[in-house]
């Protein structure tokens, strides 16, 4: 099977680094799910989103994660963030200290090309 870059060259990827507050990590992880998972959910719903978002716990801080997705438009991501925050406000949210979810945005300007991804997967 040949290997799959994480990304695309020229897509965004939105990278969100917070910390939650200590006592509430598995409380914080099952209502992220609930609401991520869930029809309620405006991102999974955008024509800009092209890989689904993806929380991360960090190995030496287990109050520190991180999300990140890939996408066509950073605009249409931060349009869609702003209605979360100002008109859905998931309880995860709360969990977050400083109570602020906001990401940084990077594009891709290197991506293994789909060539030799598959000439490294014939070994």
């Amino acid at each position: 099977m040949a290997q799959e870059p994480l990304a695309t060259k020229g897509n965004y990827l939105h990278i969100y680094d917070f910390t939650i507050h200590p006592g509430v990590e598995e409380e914080f992880i099952r209502e992220f799910e609930a609401f991520d998972y869930s029809d309620g959910n405006p991102m999974h719903k955008s024509w800009a989103q092209v890989k689904d978002g993806v929380l991360l716990r960090d190995e030496e801080d287990p109050l520190r994660f991180y999300l990140i997705a890939e996408w066509k438009d950073i605009e249409e991501h931060a349009r869609i963030r702003r209605i979360l925050a100002e008109d859905i406000k998931p309880s995860f949210i709360r969990h977050i200290v400083g109570g602020k979810f906001i990401p940084r945005y990077a594009k891709v300007v290197s991506s293994t090309p789909e060539e030799i991804l598959n000439k490294a997967a014939e070994g």
